[in-house]
């Protein structure tokens, strides 16, 4: 079995990773509050009450961490598929194989050299 064409990679996996890209966009400007910082007004909150709230928006920072890290992987991926350089391992330069792009598309190395 041939390799897909670049043209074949395109509408595969562009409208996928783009429909990602805009949720993950849009989840992080939603929690945007949740990352705000915490007021520390012992007058009107009490410790543990303040400890919970700076529990919750590091949580929510952490989670905003990891999704800036796949927003900057997906965009990567969209690049390459722009470029025509979509789905070619990055360390030998053997195509990655459909299967793993299912899996994900943003992976830029083929299972022998992942491992």
């Amino acid at each position: 079995m041939s390799d897909p064409s670049p043209e074949e990679l395109r509408a595969r996996y562009w409208p996928r990773l783009t429909e990602e890209l805009a949720g993950l966009r849009t989840s992080s400007s939603e929690t945007s509050a949740d990352r705000k910082p915490v007021e520390l007004d012992q007058s009107s909150v009490g410790r543990l009450s303040r400890m919970d709230a700076l529990q919750q928006q590091a949580m929510a920072a952490a989670q905003d961490a990891r999704r800036q890290g796949r927003i900057r992987a997906i965009a990567a991926a969209l690049e390459r598929l722009e470029e025509d350089d979509f789905g070619w391992c990055e360390d030998c330069g053997e195509f990655i194989g459909e299967a793993r792009l299912d899996l994900d598309p943003c992976l830029t190395r083929c299972v022998s050299c992942a491992r």
